[in-house]
C-alpha cells in the first residue's frame, strides 16, 4: 500500500488548495459567525464545489458521481481544514450520502444521489444523543405499524441539522440501549410532520442542531438496509467519516503550524526572533514529527478504505486518534508561542484551537478510537 498521491489526487489537491484559500479563506468563516448567517456556509459556493465533482466524490457513476474515493476526498478535505472552511463536505459527502448509497433502496438512491451530486441537497445523519459519540446508546425509538414506523426521542449535534433538506436517522427497534443489535436507519425528510429542530451554536463556529421526534411517522419503504442490523452498514460509513475527518484535522494542525513557524520568525526578544531560542526549536520540532506521523496514519487509512482492506477499520480508528492528539497539541502550542495576541479573538490562530476541541469530539475522541481499536483486534 502506497502512501504516495498519484497524479490525479496530486492535482485534486492543488485544485483545492487553491479554491479554499482564495474562494474560502478564514475570514469566511469569521464573517459567517459574526454575522450570525442563519445558513452557516455559503451555497454558492457550495454549488461551486459539487460543479467540480466534490459532491459525488464517493457517489457512484450510475448516479452522476465520480467514485474517486476516499483518498481523493481526503485531500479536498485537509485543504478545507487549512482554511477551517464551513461546507456540508463532512454531513453529506462524508456521512449521509454514503449511508444512502451503502443502504438505501434503489428507489431511494436513484431519489436522494443525484440531488447530492448536483449540490441541490444537503443531507445529515442524525445520530448522537449524548454528549460522547456512542451509537449503541440510541434510545430513540422507531414502533412498527401498519405501512411504516413511529418515530419518537431527540438527536443532538447533528452536523448541518438546522439546514438540512433531508435525515438518515438511527433509531432503536428492539434491544436494550447500549445493545448493537436492535438499531435501523430511516430516511426522514425535512418537513416531515412531527419534527422540530433548534440551532446549536457551537464553540468553533460551525453548525449543528438539535432534533426532536414526536410521533413522526416513516414509511416501511423508508428504512434503509435490514432492520435491527444497521451497524452492518453504519460502522464501515462512519469508519470512512473518521478517516475523512482526521484528513481535515491534519490539514488545520498543518496550517496552525505553519502560521506559528512564520512568527516565531518575526516575533522578536531580546534583538532575536524568538525562533532562535532552543527550548522553542525543540517544541517546534516536536510538533513536525507528530504531524508527519498523523499524515502517514491518514494517508494509511483512506487508502485502506480505497482498496477495501481488512485493516480499514483498525486504521480509521488509529488516524483519527492520531489527529486528535496532534491537533490538541499544535493548536495549543500555537496559541501559546503566538503569546498575548494568540489569545484574542483578533489573532486567527484561535479559531484553530477552537476547531480541535469540537472535531476531537467528532465520532469519537481518541479515547474512544483506543477502546474501539482494542476490541477489534480482540481485547
Amino acid at each position: 500500500m502506497t502512501l504516495l498521491l498519484t497524479p490525479e489526487q496530486a492535482m485534486l489537491k492543488a485544485t483545492a488548495h487553491t479554491f479554499f484559500s482564495q474562494q474560502q479563506p478564514v475570514q469566511a468563516l469569521r464573517a459567517l459567525r459574526d454575522t450570525a448567517d442563519p445558513t452557516g456556509f455559503e451555497r454558492a459556493l457550495w454549488q461551486d464545489m459539487a460543479a467540480l465533482g466534490w459532491a459525488g466524490i464517493l457517489i457512484d457513476e450510475a448516479h452522476g458521481g465520480s467514485d474517486f474515493g476516499y483518498q481523493g476526498l481526503g485531500q479536498i478535505l485537509e485543504e478545507a481544514g487549512r482554511t477551517l472552511a464551513a461546507t456540508p463536505l463532512v454531513s453529506t459527502v462524508l456521512l449521509a450520502a454514503p449511508l444512502v448509497r451503502a443502504a438505501g433502496s434503489a428507489a431511494l438512491r436513484s431519489a436522494l444521489l443525484p440531488t447530492v451530486v448536483d449540490g441541490t441537497r444537503v443531507l445529515a445523519l442524525a445520530l448522537e444523543e449524548g454528549p460522547h459519540h456512542a451509537p449503541t446508546r440510541t434510545a430513540l425509538k422507531a414502533t412498527p405499524e401498519a405501512g411504516g414506523f413511529v418515530l419518537n426521542g431527540s438527536k443532538t449535534y447533528v452536523l448541518d441539522g438546522h439546514i438540512a433538506d433531508d435525515f438518515i436517522v438511527l433509531a432503536r427497534t428492539a434491544g436494550q440501549l447500549g445493545d448493537g443489535h436492535g438499531l435501523t436507519l430511516f430516511y426522514l425528510r425535512g418537513d416531515t410532520e412531527g419534527l422540530t429542530r433548534n440551532r446549536l451554536r457551537m464553540v468553533d463556529s460551525r453548525n449543528a442542531a438539535q432534533l426532536h421526534l414526536r410521533d413522526v411517522r416513516v414509511a416501511a419503504s423508508d428504512r434503509l438496509g435490514e432492520l435491527d442490523l444497521a451497524l452492518a452498514h453504519l460502522d464501515p460509513v462512519l469508519d470512512g467519516a473518521r478517516a475523512g475527518l482526521a484528513a481535515e484535522m491534519l490539514g488545520s494542525a498543518l496550517e496552525a503550524f505553519e502560521r506559528t513557524l512564520a512568527y516565531l520568525k518575526i516575533r522578536e526578544q531580546f534583538g532575536v526572533p524568538i525562533g532562535s531560542f532552543q527550548a522553542l526549536k525543540h517544541r517546534a520540532a516536536m510538533m513536525f514529527c507528530e504531524l508527519e506521523l498523523t499524515r502517514s496514519a491518514v494517508r494509511a487509512a483512506l487508502a485502506a478504505l480505497d482498496v477495501g482492506s481488512s485493516e480499514a477499520a483498525l486504521l480509521a480508528c488509529l488516524a483519527k486518534a492520531k489527529a486528535c492528539d496532534t491537533f490538541e497539541l499544535v493548536s495549543s502550542e500555537a496559541v501559546q508561542l503566538h503569546g498575548g495576541i494568540g489569545m484574542t479573538d483578533a489573532a486567527e490562530i484561535g479559531l484553530f484551537l477552537k476547531r480541535a476541541r469540537v472535531a476531537q469530539q467528532l465520532l469519537g475522541d481518541a479515547g474512544f478510537q483506543r477502546e474501539r481499536y482494542a476490541s477489534l483486534r480482540g481485547f
